[in-house]
Parts: C-alpha cells; sequence; structure tokens
C-alpha cells in the first residue's frame, strides 16, 4: 500500500504491518497501515462530533523563554482527546454490530468517551465497572446515558465478566488498543495544530503506556512538515514507553498498572503499531518527576484558569523541569489532553504543588508567653507580607524553660525569594526558629 508524503520513506518504515495476537480486542483485525489519508478522513467523518479546541498562546510563555501555545483538548465534552479516537471507532463499526451494542469494562477516559458517544450515535452501550470505582465516576457515564454495571473489585474481575457478556449477548467488546481507525482518530489532533499555529518548531504530547496520541500526531506531522520537532513525555516513576523502544516491543510492567493518579500514562504499552510509529517519527521522549508534574498542574490553574489531571499536565512539566532546553526561542505547541481531575485529589495536588513551589512553609519557635509577645510574631509576619495559614501554640509538651510557648505556623509566600526573606526575618529575631524543610 503506497504512502502519498513528502516523508514518504520515514513513514513506510514506521508502518509496517504487524500482526495483532489473538488476544487483544475483536478490533485488532481491522489494523492496517496508516495513512495520511487515515487521518484526513477521520478529521472530516467526526468534525461535527467533536470540537475543534482552541491552541492558544499562553502567558506563560515569558516565564519558560519561547512561544507556548496549548492545544486545549481537555474542552472536549468528556474532557478528553479520547473522544476523537473513540468517535471516529464508533462511526466505522458495521452497522450490524452499531445495532447490537459495545460494551467496555474500565473507568478510564476511553470508557467515558465510548459511554457519551456510544449513547449519542444511539449505539447500545454497556460499561462494567469495579465497586471500588469512584461513585462520580459511575454518575457521569450513566449521565452520559451508558448502562453500567458494578461487577467485581478489581479492573481484571471487571474486564472478565465484560468478555463473558459481549460473547452471550453480541456485544463488541472494546479496549483502547492501537488499530488504525482509533490512531487515525486521535491523529486528527496533529492536523488542527499544523492549521491552528503556523511556523511551528516543536510539539509535545503526553506519551506512556497510551502513546496513540503521540503516534497517531506524529504521522500527521512529520508528513505535513518533517522538520517539525515531535516530543513525548511520560513520567519518571514509569517510563513505559522509553523500556518498550529500548526493548523493541511492548513491555508489560504490571506494577504501573492502574495508578490513580497518572491515569493512562501509567498503563502498559498497548501496541505494538504505536510503538513502530513512535520510534521512527517521534524525535525525543522525556521523563518527568512527580513534583514536575504537579508544578506544571498549578501553573494551568493559576495562569489558564484550567484544572488539569496529570495526564494533562505531563507534556507542559518537560518545560517546567527545564528537561528541554534547546526550545528557547522557539514555537511550541503543548496538547493539554485531559482535564478530569478527581475532587478527592484536587486539594491534595493543589496543597502539595503549593509547597513543591516554596510558597507554603512551616517553621516552630519558642517565644515567651506574656502578653504581647504573640503579637510581635504577628506583626513581623505582616511585615514580610506572608498570609497566615494556621498557626498552634503548644504549651504542655514545651521542655524549654518554664513560661515559654511553642507556636507552630503554616504560611503562603510569593516564591521561593520571598520565603527566604522571611526565613532571615524571622532567625533575626528568633535563632532558635525551626524551618520545616518540604
Amino acid at each position: 500500500m503506497k504512502i502519498v508524503s513528502r516523508n514518504e520513506e520515514l513513514l513506510r518504515e514506521a508502518l509496517s504491518c504487524i500482526p495483532q495476537p489473538s488476544s487483544r480486542a475483536s478490533l485488532a483485525s481491522c489494523n492496517k497501515l496508516i495513512r495520511f489519508e487515515d487521518i484526513s478522513a477521520a478529521a472530516f467523518k467526526i468534525q461535527c462530533g467533536v470540537q475543534k479546541t482552541p491552541c492558544m498562546y499562553s502567558r506563560l510563555s515569558k516565564q519558560y523563554g519561547m512561544d507556548i501555545y496549548l492545544k486545549k483538548e481537555f474542552l472536549q465534552y468528556t474532557g478528553s482527546v479520547k473522544e476523537r479516537g473513540v468517535l471516529y471507532l464508533l462511526m466505522s463499526l458495521p452497522q450490524e454490530q452499531q445495532r447490537k451494542g459495545v460494551i467496555v469494562a474500565s473507568d478510564s477516559n476511553f470508557s467515558m468517551a465510548v459511554a457519551y458517544h456510544a449513547s449519542e450515535l444511539r449505539i447500545p452501550v454497556f460499561v462494567i465497572m469495579s465497586t471500588s470505582t469512584v461513585p462520580a465516576r459511575v454518575k457521569t457515564c450513566r449521565e452520559y446515558g451508558a448502562m453500567v454495571i458494578s461487577y467485581g473489585t478489581t479492573a481484571k474481575d471487571s474486564q472478565v465478566h465484560a468478555r463473558r457478556l459481549a460473547q452471550e449477548n453480541g456485544y463488541l467488546y472494546l479496549e483502547e488498543e492501537d488499530s488504525a481507525v482509533y490512531l487515525s482518530g486521535l491523529g486528527t489532533v496533529g492536523l488542527e495544530i499544523y492549521e491552528q499555529v503556523p511556523k511551528l518548531d516543536a510539539v509535545i504530547f503526553p506519551a506512556g503506556g497510551h502513546c496513540g496520541l503521540l503516534a497517531g500526531s506524529a504521522a500527521a506531522l512529520k508528513h505535513l512538515n518533517p522538520h517539525i520537532s515531535v516530543i513525548g513525555v511520560e513520567s519518571e516513576s514509569f517510563p513505559v514507553l522509553q523500556q518498550s523502544l529500548k526493548a523493541g516491543h511492548p513491555t508489560d510492567d504490571q506494577a504501573c498498572n492502574n495508578h490513580h493518579f497518572y491515569g493512562d500514562v501509567s498503563g502498559v504499552c498497548f501496541g505494538s503499531n504505536s510503538l513502530q510509529l513512535t520510534g521512527k517519527l517521534v524525535d525525543k521522549v522525556v521523563a518527568v518527576r512527580e513534583e514536575d508534574i504537579l508544578i506544571s498542574m498549578l501553573r494551568l490553574l493559576e495562569y489558564e484558569r484550567a484544572t488539569i489531571d496529570a495526564e494533562g499536565a505531563i507534556g507542559l512539566a518537560a518545560l517546567v523541569a527545564g528537561k528541554l532546553p534547546e526550545l528557547k526561542g522557539k514555537r511550541v505547541a503543548v496538547v493539554i489532553c485531559s482535564g478530569n481531575l478527581e475532587l478527592h485529589l484536587l486539594q491534595q495536588c493543589i496543597a502539595r504543588a503549593l509547597t513543591l513551589d516554596n510558597r507554603v512553609c512551616r517553621f516552630a519557635l519558642v517565644i515567651s508567653d506574656c502578653p504581647g509577645d504573640m503579637s510581635k510574631l504577628l506583626e513581623i509576619l505582616a511585615r514580610e507580607e506572608a498570609r497566615v495559614l494556621d498557626i498552634k501554640q503548644e504549651r504542655t509538651l514545651v521542655t524549654s524553660e518554664l513560661f515559654t510557648v511553642q507556636v507552630i505556623c503554616t504560611v503562603e509566600t510569593r516564591d521561593k525569594i520571598h520565603t527566604a526573606q522571611l526565613r532571615n526575618a524571622l532567625l533575626e529575631r528568633y535563632p532558635t526558629t525551626a524551618w520545616t524543610e518540604r
């Protein structure tokens, strides 16, 4: 099958036909060479079903010394870029299968996208979730129109039950994989970025185990302009993609599965097609720390007013961590692919990020238990423009001289420099101040 492209040789090598294991989903038989024409066809077919999300110049640009454009895929209806691949996948099913229905078994962004778009296309859709699933996810899928069934205590139990129901009732069991149809739908992100931001130098994508977005978009971008650098970013805790590229085949590190904070980027590498595309077309894959991801989430909340999860923030984290110094002064697009941050994680993530960013600190000191001494401490904090978040006094367990009180104080500062100024001011007045290191 001929690939028509200015980067023809590179694509031909990358997109050799890979036989799929029989254990994969029933859509594996649909795998074929992915062509630029396939991505263009997907863009045309799904244009009325998904948002053409903005790719906007960010105020973060000055802070990191480059022109940063954020592709805001978290604005999709279900909050995830997965809608693109899912919608094209569902629209490509035979009418007979659309009539019978589809079934999925997870609480991932993929399943939520299937629940919504199958309902919109009037395809019967069933979602099997374990009893440990966050209630908000169950509620959301039901609101999208899916029949949600709670079964089993683990994801594996739910998957086994879903496969059995699919076999007994003629449903199509769907799981996220790298079929050409799914990759073509995800690749439409690359098309839009190229159209929206002229003279691009680089595009940064989330990577990890589910690297279909990276692979499909790389095929589109490299066809349109081989000189655009395509970069993938994954977590140092789960370097699944780098391990798979080094091994030459998808790795199956079960230790990284279902990590709730990281979402899909912590999963196993799900297919040889995506892996080969990544190996041939992606210029660089870097890994970032959890601390960098949290600070990236904080930056997006402050500068873009966007509540983003770890998967969505991981691309920007590479710039936050200074992992890509070669992009200084360049025009760079960053794909913010997901915004489904669970509410119970939101407060924890923000609090931890503020601490990591040296904007929340804690110290303990001993003062005289006399009228006016506490007010003197508060005067210092007010003069240094520190905002008091919490203050406690301990009298019973203080082992210093009599009639003293230990004060434990948590304050908010502007940045690292402001924190250092506050620390120096306190040490000058209270030499025994103990600063809690982060």
